[in-house]
This record gives C-alpha cells, sequence and structure tokens, in this order.
C-alpha cells in the first residue's frame, strides 16, 4: 500500500449519528472532493454516521468511487451517560488506553477495532485507500503510529482533517495535509 487516507468528517450539526452537515460543512465538502492529493484513492470506506457520508460522498462522486460504510469506523463512545467532565474524562484515557468506563469503550478498544478495516484494506491490495470516521477515533487510530498524538493534538483537529499515512516506510509516516 502506498498511501492511506484518514479523513475527519465536515463540519456537522451535531454528534448523533443522523446529524446532518452543516450548510458550511456541505461547502467544505465540496472543497475536499477537489483536493488533489485524494483524486487517486481508490477504495472509499466510512462510518456510517450521516456527517462521514455526506464528506465523503462528493469525493466518491467526482471519482467514481462507491462509498462503503463500516460500523467499525463510528465514534468511540467515551461514557455510556452525559458526563459535565467528559473532557477530563478523554484526557485520562490517553494515558490509561485499558480504561473503560461504564456502558464506553476503552481507547484500545476503539483503536483496534478501526484498525481492523485497515488491516482489511491492506491485505486486499488497495494502494490508496481512504475511510472516514471522527476525531476521537482518528486520533486514537494516529496513536499507534505516534505516541506522541494525545489529547493535545485531538483538540487541534480540524472539521474536515485529512492525514495521508505511508505504510510502505519503515516506520509509517503520518502528513496532515492542508485543507
Amino acid at each position: 500500500m502506498a498511501n492511506l487516507y484518514i479523513i475527519r468528517h465536515c463540519e456537522a450539526q451535531g454528534q448523533a449519528p443522523d446529524a446532518p452537515l452543516t450548510e458550511r460543512g456541505y461547502r467544505q465538502a465540496n472543497a475536499l472532493a477537489k483536493l488533489a492529493a485524494l483524486q487517486q484513492v481508490d477504495r472509499i470506506v466510512s462510518s456510517p454516521y450521516e456527517r462521514a457520508y455526506r464528506t465523503i460522498q462528493p469525493l466518491a462522486e467526482r471519482i467514481g468511487q462507491n462509498i462503503v460504510t463500516d460500523d467499525r469506523l463510528i465514534e468511540r463512545v467515551l461514557c455510556g451517560q452525559d458526563a459535565p467532565d467528559w473532557r477530563d474524562r478523554l484526557r485520562r484515557t490517553y494515558n490509561e488506553p485499558e480504561l473503560c468506563y461504564p456502558g464506553g469503550e476503552s481507547s484500545s478498544a476503539a483503536a483496534a477495532r478501526a484498525m481492523q478495516v485497515i488491516t482489511e484494506l491492506v491485505d486486499q491490495g488497495y494502494q490508496r485507500p481512504a475511510i472516514v470516521s471522527h476525531g476521537n477515533l482518528i486520533s486514537l487510530l494516529l496513536r499507534l503510529w505516534d505516541v506522541q498524538f494525545g489529547f493535545a493534538e485531538w483538540e487541534t483537529m480540524s472539521n474536515p482533517d485529512v492525514y495521508r499515512i505511508d505504510l510502505d516506510a519503515a516506520v509509517p509516516v503520518i502528513q496532515r495535509l492542508p485543507v
């Protein structure tokens, strides 16, 4: 595999699975479809959440690719109930990857399920696949290749965000692309 593209969804109207993109989010998705680095993508796998699917739809149409949805790319559930201190809880999970709050998922478990998607793409021989997902899950994936990617880096992520990972390098190289 030459390059893997990991894309965070565009601006959305909320966090619910069916939350649509904002007007600005639709403009971002159309701009993303013109990003030169993505024109040769040979497979698109997306979270089934509306905001992820709609983010990549203009690119898929432009390059003639189908979008495959995969539940393993949904956002990580931190805990089963609303928690006013969710940011502190999230920060803690970067330092304690096995920590699992009631009704939630550990960082390790979330990263492992998303990595299964990437492993399958590699095994199937794709050279430039793209996956579309959500901020926390993407940050956990990036952390697998770069342990320095943590809570502070998650906070700097934008909607949308695009990362190119060169998996052919001895140590995978992560590059954040301008969008």
